[in-house]
């Protein structure tokens, strides 16, 4: 039987390769990167066999859909952001059981998902960026399920989160979720965005986001999912924040015991706002075929 070990929301900054490299903005996001690692780092210790990612940055327009392929090898330049990240090398296994397991259940349960091994779809950077620091030697395995549904709602995205929990108690993978996104994301109009790489655009999307925080850091669930689908509206969520709902849809939604830890203190880059965050799986609701539920959200 399979388990959840691990549930983590984490950050993909591209700033984060800059960090890496000699110049102004050396070491700038040193902070998230030595999370990232500590995560890697933990999963090894766990015996954490696969990573799931739900990628932000992996766009769909109808139906969910998952990059199921048995090895994901490329070389990567992003669309979005050429300047930054350019002819990244990646190579991860893949786990091609777990996702065609993910794509039933959630199938199953009314929503339609597809899980596709094509070997020229690519992984996007909300998968890479993570998997650089959390998987730096490329053993674990990766299944990566697009974050970001432009006309899906949180709902069905909940769904799918319950299903992959459904999916790993059939399964013998020993999983770790990453929700691959910022917490708001309106990044600075394009006349400021370079002043702005270390700043947020917005104070109320800040404070949004730290009373977030907050109330992960409590266990005040209910309250944080009442809020999450105007969260996601007023301050532009990254992909609309379905890769939040798919996290707590596999943790258990309002009916999850945990409470966060901040892996990453909160930080503010290029408009947006930023952490690394560790929800402990003891909270995880313990019928792991039936986790609840939940409380629809629109």
């Amino acid at each position: 039987m399979g388990e959840i070990l691990m549930a983590i929301k984490a950050t993909h900054v591209p700033s984060m390769l800059i960090s890496e490299q000699p110049g102004p903005a050396h070491g700038c996001r040193q902070a998230a990167i030595d999370a990232e690692r500590e995560i890697g780092r933990r999963a090894v210790e766990l015996g954490v066999d696969t990573f799931v990612v739900f990628d932000t940055h992996w766009l769909v327009n109808a139906g969910y859909h998952i990059n199921n392929n048995a090895v994901h090898k490329g070389n990567y330049t992003s669309h979005e952001f050429p300047h930054f990240i350019q002819d990244l090398p990646y190579e991860f296994p893949g786990n091609p059981e777990l996702g065609a397991m993910i794509a039933e259940e959630a199938t199953a349960m009314g929503v339609k998902t597809r899980a596709h091994q094509v070997a020229s779809l690519d992984l996007e950077y909300g998968t890479i960026l993570p998997m650089r620091y959390m998987n730096p030697e490329g053993k674990i395995k990766v299944v990566s399920i697009a974050g970001w549904s432009t006309f899906g709602s949180l709902e069905e995205s909940r769904i799918l989160g319950e299903a992959l929990a459904k999916a790993v108690a059939r399964s013998n993978s020993k999983v770790a979720i990453v929700a691959s996104g910022s917490m708001s994301h309106q990044i600075w109009e394009n006349r400021l965005v370079e002043e702005g790489f270390n700043s947020i655009s917005r104070e109320f999307n800040k404070q949004v986001d730290l009373r977030a925080l907050q109330l992960w850091e409590e266990g005040q669930w209910a309250t944080f999912l009442r809020m999450l689908p105007e969260y996601a509206q007023y301050c532009t969520g990254e992909g609309k924040m379905h890769d939040t709902a798919m996290l707590f849809g596999a943790i258990g939604w309002d009916k999850y015991e945990g409470q966060a830890e901040i892996v990453c203190p909160y930080f503010e880059s290029s408009g947006t706002g930023q952490t690394v965050v560790s929800f402990p799986v003891a909270g995880i609701p313990l019928v792991a075929t039936g986790i609840g539920a939940g409380m629809p959200v629109s």
